[in-house]
């Protein structure tokens, strides 16, 4: 058993309390207060650091899946001009040309005229022996003599038996035979001279002349050479082919979306390989108003002067026609068309999205198409799109291109 001390039981040796110990309590609620902001603020940075993860994973995730979505390039479709120029093939002809044929038969005896040479109407080209043909007028003139002679042998008796017939020394029966005998001579006399005729117009085709002023583009005979006139059977063949430069027509075949633009008129300019730089004015004069079922085009022709004789038949130009364009055809690179099953498409990028747009396309200006139709001008149009793409599927728009689709 412990015994209380003489401190413990008196009452007034007991200290009072010091200001430490009535500060003991305050410190212990600072503490906690110390404690509570330093776990705040690990609370705070581990927020922070969640959150900022969280951010950085999301913005993670954002870009992955930004980039799993193809990349496209895009253009604005540019409206065509009012007034467009189609370059068109088509091959130079001569205003007038025509091959020149004998109309007898017979030998060449001669020729005047070679191939590049410079003849005027009526000039004489060749001559032609025709044996034959002489022989047989000779025959005929001899015949039509015979019958001149006969006709008036049988006028003489005609005009006889009438006189005698006014006295009744002759009877009818003979007068009318005379008279008869008389007509058939007659008729004898005319078709013999309808022979000699048609035998002198043969023998006239023994010299050949020019129909009009020309080139001789061709001479495909020579001295000695047989000639057969180009109406009998069997293969014809020219003696000659002329032509007439001062005027040439250039026939072109005009693709039938501008079929009704190509009206007689319409100016036109020629351009050659051999004349670089240079231009030939020429007009659209005619066309055949017909759509040729074949190659669904409008032939039209174009004429040219040529008064020098500079530009040549058979030569291959270039024409170019100035026709008016559509107001709604717009330009896109060739390369953004899509060619499928359904038809011609387009893809347009619209809220980051894919549509299939069905378009129909005009003139084909070899880097260029033209589009009369599908759209409207203000869409965003993918240049080189994937085989695979198809309507709805997203996409991002990178290095944006300019209209016409050059970067």
């Amino acid at each position: 058993m412990v015994m209380p001390t003489q401190t413990q039981n008196n009452p007034f040796l007991h200290e009072p309390p010091t200001l430490s110990a009535a500060k003991a309590p305050r410190h212990s609620q600072r503490g906690w207060l110390i404690a509570g902001a330093i776990l705040l603020v690990f609370a705070g940075i581990f927020l922070y650091g969640m959150v900022a993860r969280l951010r950085k994973e999301a913005t993670v995730r954002a870009e992955t899946a930004q980039m799993g979505l193809p990349s496209v390039s895009v253009i604005s479709p540019q409206r065509a001009a009012p007034s467009q120029e189609i370059v068109l093939p088509g091959n130079v002809q001569p205003f007038i040309s025509a091959p020149i044929y004998s109309r007898t038969n017979g030998y060449l005896k001669r020729w005047h005229a070679d191939i590049g040479a410079n003849v005027r109407e009526g000039q004489l080209l060749a001559e032609i022996e025709t044996p034959e043909v002489d022989q047989q007028l000779q025959q005929s003139r001899s015949n039509l003599a015979t019958a001149q002679a006969n006709l008036k042998l049988a006028e003489i008796t005609k005009n006889r038996y009438q006189g005698l017939l006014a006295t009744h020394a002759v009877a009818q029966q003979d007068v009318d035979n005379a008279v008869g005998t008389y007509n058939a001579n007659q008729a004898i006399v005319e078709a013999n001279q309808a022979n000699v005729k048609q035998l002198e117009t043969l023998q006239s085709f023994e010299k050949i002349y020019a129909p009009f002023d020309g080139i001789v583009t061709a001479r495909n005979t020579d001295i000695g050479a047989l000639i057969a006139s180009g109406n009998s059977g069997g293969v014809k063949t020219d003696l000659f082919h002329i032509s007439q430069p001062g005027k040439l027509r250039v026939y072109v075949n005009v693709p039938e979306q501008y079929s009704q633009a190509a009206t007689p008129g319409l100016r036109a300019e020629l351009t050659l390989a051999e004349f670089p730089g240079r231009r030939f004015q020429g007009k659209l004069v005619r066309t055949s108003n017909a759509i040729n079922y074949a190659t669904r085009t409008l032939l039209a022709e174009v004429d040219v002067d040529n008064p020098s004789g500079e530009l040549l038949s058979g030569s291959y130009t270039e024409v170019h026609l100035k026709v008016r364009g559509r107001t709604s055809s717009y330009l896109v690179p060739v390369s953004a068309l899509i060619f499928r099953s359904q038809g011609l498409q387009v893809a347009v990028v619209k809220n980051g999205s894919v549509l299939l747009t069905p378009v129909t396309p005009g003139h084909d200006f070899g880097d260029q198409i033209e589009i009369v139709s599908g759209l409207k001008g203000d869409e965003s149009v993918i240049v080189s799109p994937p085989d695979s793409i198809i309507s709805g599927q997203k996409v991002q728009v990178v290095q944006p291109v300019a209209a016409g689709g050059v970067q």
